[in-house]
Formats: C-alpha cells, structure tokens, sequence
C-alpha cells in the first residue's frame, strides 16, 4: 500500500487530539447572526455571513493580543442564554468531529455569560448539555465516537478565580476536566490566581495557564514555578530562553531545560500566535525547532473563527512549512493525547485503538 498524500482531504481523515480550543471563539457565523437576531443584539460588524467570518479573521489579525480579544465581544454577548450556550456547544462538537478529531478539551469562562441571569452552575449544566449532545448527535449520525470535555477558564483580570476553580471540581463527575486562566497577559501574572491554585492542587485537580504567549519568560516561570501548572496554554515564548547557533546547535537556559526535563506540554497555536504577534510568520514559528529538540509540542486551534481554521489546516501549515510526514503529525497527536486531562487508561486506548491504527491506514 501506498502512502496517503499529505494534502487536506487526506489530513482530515487523521485522528485528531486538540487541547485549546475557545467555545467562544470557534462560532460558527451563520449561529452568531442568528442568535444575535433572537436576542435583539445590534452591534455586529455585518449581518451577511460571509462578510462576518472575514470581518473576524481580519480584525484578529492585528499583530496584538489584546486587540485579537475585543473579537470575542461579539460572540459572548450573543451566549447568554441556556439555547445558545447548548446550540453553540453541539455544534462545536460536530464541527469538530467533521474535521476528524476524536478528543478535544473545549475551554470557556462561565463569569463571561452571566448577563441573561444564568448562574455559573446553570452556564455549565447547558455548555456540558451541548456537548454531550453533540456527542450523541455525532455517534448517531455517522457510527463514529468523539470525546469531548469542559475546560472552566477564569478571566485572569477578574477576580473570581477561586470560585471559578471550586465551580470546575464540582462539575469534574459531569465532564468538566480542568481548568484554566486566559485574557491578557500583561500587568495580570499567574501568581494572582495562586489561591485557586493551590486550592486546585489541594483537590488533585488538573490545571493548564495561559502563559508565554503575549508576555515573556517571566509569564512562564510563574506558570510553572509558582502554580505548578500541567500544561502551558501557548508557552511559545519559551524560545526566548533558548539560543540556536549559527552551526544550529541549541543552548537551553535552566527555565527550558525544566519545562523540557519535565515533559510540560505546549499548547503551541500556529495561526493564532502569529495573529497575536507571538510568531512573525508560520515559516518563523518556533514550533518546528521545540520538535526537534523534543519538547513535548501539541498542535491547537486557539480560536477557529478568528483565526479561520481546524486542526486539519493547522497540521497542513505545519507540513507545509516544516516538511512534516505522516509520523510528524502522529508523535505530535500522541503528544496530545498523553497531555489529556483524561484518565490514563483512556488515554492509553484511544492511543492504541484509535490514533495509532487511524495513521497506520495513512502511511499504507
């Protein structure tokens, strides 16, 4: 048998573990002009579909990371009640498994969709909802399984992390499976959040932070040092701790020897980080050479509405940028997997029985 070709069609085809991916910021625009519709909501850009999606893309790609999230003004305004937050839920899910991915952790912050008079715990009883309906709605309608859990995120410029961390424990029999803080970084370290921490910590409860993406090392170094995160959301800029020569040897400082010594995975976000600035071009990403020093990279969507792409796409960037084979796009789906906040059995399953057997059929 004879290799599949690494172009589109045949990537989608590959079983796919995607970590980061924003509730809120994968949307699809024909929803958002709908439920804006319902709820009376005036302020969008423009009310033609095609004309909303590249009005997202093109305001996201303004190089800054806080300029990308005003994006989301739009769609949190139109996921304020229980119909919306289940409809855009399902639909991830199937958007999802419709671009081949067979486990994925879906980040949002329930503080952000209070404003119908939902509470926190009924903003995840409907988000968990959509997701198992989605699930169901997948199995139904094409025999094929996907697995998909909540990642209860905290907006780092708030102050209800610590309630935000106790909501996620108590929805973690329910498909909660982590929890997280985004926003922007600057002036807002990890350090802030420490009680809900070590409050996670204390409850044996998995948590990933936002760091290293628009501010530097230092954003990192309080990631891990101070919280004791499992994963860092991005972390790319843990390249500024790493010197390449000219004879392309790499020196590591003590801070990427640790991150790598210890195997913390890299929420890494191709499109994304270079919208944010983060990367110049996915040609200059630093995602190939943390590969080639054995970082444990994962490949991600960030936001698929802003950044108008799927797993698919970004692994096709990768191939295109890197020369990536189909064993490239399987460590780094392994990667993934193994970095799940899922149980290590499961985990071990959906590697033997799913990502492995999926690329094998790939490589012929």
């Amino acid at each position: 048998m004879t290799a599949a070709p690494l172009d589109l069609a045949s990537i989608r085809l590959a079983p796919k573990v995607l970590l980061h991916d924003h509730l809120d910021g994968g949307v699809r625009p024909r929803t958002v002009i709908e439920l804006a519709d319902e709820i009376g909501y005036e302020g969008l850009p423009s009310r033609d579909e095609a004309e909303l999606g590249a009005w997202f893309r093109e305001a996201a790609d303004s190089g800054s990371l806080e300029l990308y999230l005003e994006t989301f003004a739009h769609t949190v305004a139109v996921m304020q009640t229980s119909a919306a937050l289940r409809r855009v839920a399902r639909e991830c899910v199937e958007d999802l498994a419709a671009d081949g991915v067979v486990y994925a952790e879906v980040r949002f912050a329930p503080e952000q969709h209070l404003d119908g008079g939902l509470s926190l715990d009924e903003v995840m009883e409907q988000t968990i909802g959509g997701f198992e309906d989605g699930m169901r709605a997948v199995q139904a309608e094409s025999g094929r399984e996907i697995v998909v859990r909540c990642l209860v995120t905290a907006m780092r410029h708030a102050a209800r992390s610590r309630e935000i961390a106790e909501l996620m424990v108590r929805f973690r029999h329910q498909g909660a499976c982590g929890f997280d803080i985004a926003g922007a970084e600057a002036g807002f370290p990890p350090s802030r959040h420490l009680d809900a921490f070590e409050f996670l910590q204390r409850e044996n409860a998995h948590f990933t932070i936002h760091a290293g993406e628009a501010f530097g090392l230092p954003s990192i170094q309080e990631a891990v040092a101070y919280c004791g995160c499992d994963r860092l959301g991005h972390g790319v800029r843990i390249m500024d701790d790493i010197v390449v020569g000219a004879d392309g040897l790499a020196e590591l400082g003590l801070l990427a020897n640790y991150v790598r010594d210890k195997r913390i995975p890299l929420e890494l976000c191709p499109s994304s980080n270079v919208q944010t600035g983060a990367a110049s071009s996915i040609a200059e990403h630093p995602f190939d050479t943390l590969a080639r020093l054995r970082f444990r990279v994962t490949v991600n969507t960030d936001n698929r509405l802003m950044s108008h792409t799927s797993m698919s796409e970004e692994m096709l960037k990768l191939v295109e940028a890197f020369g990536y084979g189909w064993s490239d796009l399987e460590r780094f789906t392994i990667n993934a997997m193994k970095s799940a906040f899922y149980q290590f059995d499961k985990r071990l399953a959906l590697i033997d029985d799913v990502i492995k057997p999926g690329y094998a059929v790939l490589v012929g």
